[in-house]
Order: structure tokens, then sequence, then C-alpha cells
């Protein structure tokens, strides 16, 4: 990564502008087009520094539900059940951890009773029974930006 690299995800983490053309804006900032800094990010995805570009929002207030979830899978069913997780639109995002409890995720939908639904066919169709749901009591968001 060079400067200019450094600068556009300096702009993009927290900054991206709402606009028709984002990145043109950006890139007026930075004395660069609209195509060079998208040909930027395009590069900086495929080699892995940039993993997503994408709004965050609070789901609560726009009438959704959220938990975090927790699954205690066999390893000789691990990667089945990640992509039966990764295969549903409301996670978000999942990890593993070196503990009993090793696969986290988060899942998003319009009610609980639609997530407990869908961590029912969950275990149904992986076979994987300990999947605990772990809504939050209270949000703690906390906002972070890395000094690129």
């Amino acid at each position: 990564m060079d400067e200019l690299d450094k600068a556009i995800l300096r702009q993009v983490q927290s900054k991206l502008p709402i606009d028709a053309h984002p990145y043109a804006r950006v890139g007026q900032k930075l004395g660069l087009s609209e195509e060079a800094v998208i040909e930027r990010l395009e590069r900086m995805k495929k080699s892995g520094v940039v993993r997503r570009i994408g709004g965050n929002f609070v789901s609560t207030r726009l009438g959704f539900a959220s938990t975090l979830c927790a699954a205690a899978v066999p390893e000789d069913k691990f990667e089945a059940f990640v992509a039966a997780v990764n295969a549903h639109p409301g996670v978000t995002h999942n990890y593993r951890r070196a503990h009993e409890f090793n696969v986290w995720f988060t899942f998003i939908a319009e009610s609980m009773e639609e997530i407990e639904a869908n961590l029912q066919r969950l275990r149904q169709q992986t076979g994987v029974k300990d999947i605990l749901s772990l809504p939050s009591q209270k949000m703690f968001k906390i906002k972070v930006d890395f000094p690129v």
C-alpha cells in the first residue's frame, strides 16, 4: 500500500459520503479520479486488505431483532455447519473461537421468533444441537477507525 491507498482507507472507514458518486467525492479530496479510487479499492479488496465496504445500521431502530449466537460444533461437522450458517441472509458475520463454543455469529431477522425458528432449522439441518441465542440486554457500540 502506498500513501494514496492509506489516504483512501482513512476516507472510506467512517467518512464515505452519502452521494450518488461517493468515490468521486473521495477522489476530489485526494486529487484522484473516481475510477482511480475504485480501482485502488478493488485491488485492496483482492489482496485482502479490505474485507468489505458497506453501511452499518442499528438493526433495532429499523424494526429488526438481533442476537449473538454461540455453537459447540464438533470438528467433523465444522465446515458443513459454517456453510449452513453463512447461507442465512440474516447472519452478518461469524468467527471461530478456541472454546467449547467454537463458532460465534450474529443473527438479524424481523423478530426473535423468526431467529429462533431459523436456529431450530439449523439444529435439524446440521445435527448441531448446542446453539445458544444470547440477545443483548444493552447496546454498546464501539466505533473503530484504524489509523492507516
